[in-house]
This record gives structure tokens, sequence and C-alpha cells, in this order.
């Protein structure tokens, strides 16, 4: 940024190309963002990201992408480092938000965010923690994991519908098949018992969702996504899980994975339940 004098901001909808920059940034923040994440994002909803621009470059971001006509949720909210303190960031939000209209929105916050977003109507829900590390070969070959393109479509939406606050058809079908990203599903007797992703990113592989009935498939499924992950030259996974399913946290120690930073789950309204039993890891922590 070159702009020596703050200037007028201008925030307007950004496109998938000019979001590529936004990854860059949020690879400077260390948020390890995936390598190819923005298709499947503008795939849900391309006109929840919005770009802040001072005489024509960009300087903030954020992104309010909306699920169905209840829900939303709000991520990459970020200022470039040397504009911060200006007013930019809360131009940019402000704007961000009133695209979700009278949806409840949900964000992910880090602990230094937190009280600012209480102070915008967000309520703490519970804590997740991204738990990272080298998961070993497991001992024995893992059964019951099948690609997930090979799982009819339908049962697959319907179990993810059952672990998101939303329905997310577009979402979920350009997230399975991004090129790069590995999506495997466990099914035992003919059924769905869980599913997860694993993809490339800026350091560690990131894994999500990973969603299961029980510790047993959760574990199967995590393995199969550690290898998948060797599969393309990534040495460590990183998987954010939240509290609110304690398995997940004995299943992320029991393969020698360990937190480094959490973030808070907030919401500005209510959510439509979902079956916190199953998630054993989230999506995103920039689109939940």
């Amino acid at each position: 940024m070159t702009t020596s004098s703050p200037g007028p901001l201008v925030v307007a909808p950004a496109t998938r190309a000019e979001w590529e920059l936004v990854r860059a940034w949020c690879a400077e923040e260390g948020w390890n963002p995936g390598r190819a994440d923005a298709g499947a994002f503008f795939a849900q909803d391309p006109d929840g990201f919005f770009l802040g621009r001072i005489g024509g470059e960009p300087v903030s971001a954020v992104s309010v992408v909306t699920y169905g006509d209840a829900y939303a949720f709000l991520g990459f909210y970020l200022v470039r480092p040397e504009l911060r303190g200006r007013g930019l960031g809360l131009a940019t939000w402000r704007t961000g938000l009133a695209h979700a209209g009278g949806r409840t929105v949900g964000l992910d916050g880090v602990p230094a965010q937190q009280d600012n977003y209480r102070r915008s109507g967000f309520a703490p829900a519970y804590r997740t923690a991204r738990y990272v590390g080298e998961v070993p070969s497991p001992e024995r070959p893992v059964t019951g994991i099948v690609p997930a393109g090979s799982v009819d479509p339908g049962q697959l939406a319907a179990y993810d519908s059952a672990c998101h606050h939303a329905e997310r058809p577009r979402f979920l079908s350009s997230w399975l098949t991004t090129p790069g990203h590995r999506a495997l599903a466990r099914v035992v007797d003919g059924r769905v018992t869980g599913y997860g992703v694993v993809r490339p990113s800026q350091d560690e592989a990131r894994v999500g969702p990973l969603f299961a009935d029980g510790p047993a498939d959760a574990a199967a499924l995590l393995d199969a996504l550690a290898e998948a992950a060797r599969g393309f030259g990534a040495r460590s996974i990183a998987v954010d899980m939240p509290e609110t399913n304690p398995a997940a946290a004995r299943l992320a120690e029991e393969r020698g994975l360990t937190p480094t930073f959490e973030t808070a789950r907030m919401y500005t309204g209510p959510v439509r339940p979902v079956a916190t039993e199953r998630v054993f890891g989230i999506t995103t922590l920039e689109l939940g």
C-alpha cells in the first residue's frame, strides 16, 4: 500500500479472482488458508465477499456468506496492518453485515477481537481449538473408507445437513470436487457413518469438515485423511475441533495432535440445532 493519506474508503463486492489477494493476506496473518477454497466459497454465495479500496487499492476485506433465509456466516475480516486503527475495518464490517439482512450471523472470533464482536451484538456459544501435528500411519488398514464421490449425493447432503446450521448444497458439491481436495466417506452396512475432507493449505494440510457418528468412525476417517494428505506431500494436518464434542479433543490427543490456538463461535441470534456429537471438526473458520 503506497497511499500516503487515508482518503475515502469504497467498499464493494469482490470477484473470485480479486479474492485471491485476500487469501494471501490470510497467509500473512498465519491463518493457513486452503489453496483452492475460493471456488467453493463463491459457489455458495457469490455476492457475499467485499473489498474496501482506497484510491483503487484493496485495503480491507470481509465475507458474509448466506445460507438460505435464516443463517449467514462472517469471515475474512481483515485490514492491512499499516492502515489499522483508522475505522476502515468498521466501515467494511457494516457493509458486509448489511448483506445478511435479518439472518442470524455466526463467526469464529480470535480472543483479541471477541469484545469488539460482543459490542456488535454477537454472543459467545462455545470455543474451538485448532489441533496440529503429524498423524502416524495406522498399524492396520483403515476399513469402510470410500471416496465421497462414490456415495449417493442425497445421503451425503443429509448427513451434512444434520451437522450444519443450514442447508448448503452448492457449497458442498463444490467442496467435495475441488481439484486438490480429498473427500472421503465411511460406509458401514451400506449406511454413511461420516465424511471428511482434507486439502492443501499454506502450511499444514487442513481437515474440514470431520463429521462422524462416533469416535471409531471419526478415527478411521482422520487416519485416512492424514494418509491422503501425505499423498499430496503434507507431513502435518490441522483440524479445528469444537469443545461441544469432548470426544474430538480425545481423538486429537490419541493421534498426537496438539492445540495451537482457539477461537470462540459467536452468534447474533438463534440457530438451528446440530448433532454436536457428530461434529469432530468444523469445515472452516471462514464459513463455519
